[in-house]
């Protein structure tokens, strides 16, 4: 591909996707990682883009922007059901388990609506559907207590805010998983979503044990408010796709289980 058909399909998706990974352009190009971040710097210098650690944006302050969940469903499935049936792994019998709102903690409720019975505890209109859905259907071997906390809802399908908030300050759960938009070494834990970021903190202040579940791709994304810093979380499940520095940094900070994609 001759560099200026190369610069006219990062532009494409960076306006498709807002922010894109140097690794997904990459593989979509078919061409080296160098290859991609000369790219990127000569766009910069037009003004087509602006550069982030591990890809690109548009121009100005992409940090508030929200992808919707259809969008963010359909990318790394794999990856995502791996570390959802690792997170399983974590759960047992009659245990109060927080899932956040997400496509990964979407993917982990679908590994346990079929057993064990816990209770669970969400802002995910998403993942309380799921639950109904397998209950009402017999596909669940055991009927879990689902309690859908109230709030605002957000593009991706969150339930945030100062009704959520004061619902969860009620509540003590055995465990959360968290999904996160972002993880970076000085930010944290990060969401684009303002109000998402004060719910996720209730959550976290709820739990005994905080797993965040995030694949590769979440490393260097920065959204514009801190959930947690990396050590104020237990664990951290992530997949194989996770570079060397980004492993470092987690595990020295907390637990980090990596997995491979089926």
């Amino acid at each position: 591909m001759l560099p200026a058909a190369r610069h006219q399909a990062i532009v494409d998706a960076v306006q498709r996707e807002r922010v894109v990974r140097v690794s997904d352009l990459a593989q979509q190009l078919g061409v080296s990682l160098m290859t991609v971040r000369r790219d990127i710097e000569q766009l910069e210098e037009g003004g087509k883009l602006e550069r982030i650690h591990g890809g690109a944006k548009l121009p100005g302050d992409a940090s508030a922007y929200e992808p919707g969940f259809e969008q963010k469903s359909t990318q790394l499935t794999a990856e995502k059901r791996a570390i959802a049936v690792e997170a399983a792994g974590l759960v047992q019998e009659g245990m109060a388990v927080g899932l956040s709102a997400g496509t990964t903690t979407w993917a982990l409720a679908k590994e346990l609506a079929g057993g064990p019975r816990i209770t669970v505890v969400t802002n995910s209109v998403r993942i309380a559907d799921l639950f109904h859905h397998a209950a009402s259907s017999g596909s669940a071997r055991y009927a879990s207590t689902v309690i859908l906390i109230g709030g605002e809802r957000t593009p991706s399908d969150a339930l945030v805010g100062p009704i959520a908030t004061g619902a969860l300050k009620q509540l003590h759960l055995d465990i959360l998983f968290l999904g996160v938009h972002g993880m970076d070494a000085q930010a944290g834990f990060t969401t684009p979503n303002l109000l998402e970021a004060e719910t996720d903190r209730a959550f976290v202040a709820a739990a005994r044990r905080t797993v965040v579940l995030a694949d590769h791709t979440k490393w260097g994304m920065l959204g514009i408010s801190s959930i947690a810093a990396l050590d104020d979380v237990d664990e951290v499940i992530s997949d194989a796709g996770l570079g060397a520095d980004a492993r470092r940094i987690l595990g020295e900070t907390t637990k980090l289980r990596v997995v491979v994609p089926a």
